[in-house]
């Protein structure tokens, strides 16, 4: 397929660039050799029946997705200040405003 001059002007047009005379023989050659790839690509047969490569044997291809915590190296109890039941017990908002008043 050969894009002719008029076709690259469109193409500018469309695309609001502005393309000099000088320039519209070397767009319009490599807008030509685009499309001669992209033909050229679309020649090859695909087939639905090939599977994609994976490396590796087939059983070992995907190991399960499993969410583990990052293991600590003491529990949050040992450096918390307090700690009861699995949370952190901090002092209510304002307490310490009314110990200084």
């Amino acid at each position: 397929m050969s894009v002719t001059h008029d076709d690259v002007r469109k193409i500018a047009r469309l695309a609001e660039f502005e393309v000099g005379e000088e320039a519209l023989p070397l767009l319009a050659e490599h807008m030509s050799r685009i499309l001669e790839y992209v033909a050229q690509i679309n020649a090859v047969p695909a087939s639905e029946g090939v599977k994609p490569f994976v490396p590796g044997p087939d059983a070992v291809r995907f190991r399960p997705d499993e969410v583990k915590p990052p293991p600590l190296a003491f529990g949050p109890a040992e450096f918390a200040p307090a700690f009861r039941d699995g949370f952190f017990l901090v002092p209510k908002l304002g307490q310490f405003e009314q110990e200084q008043g």
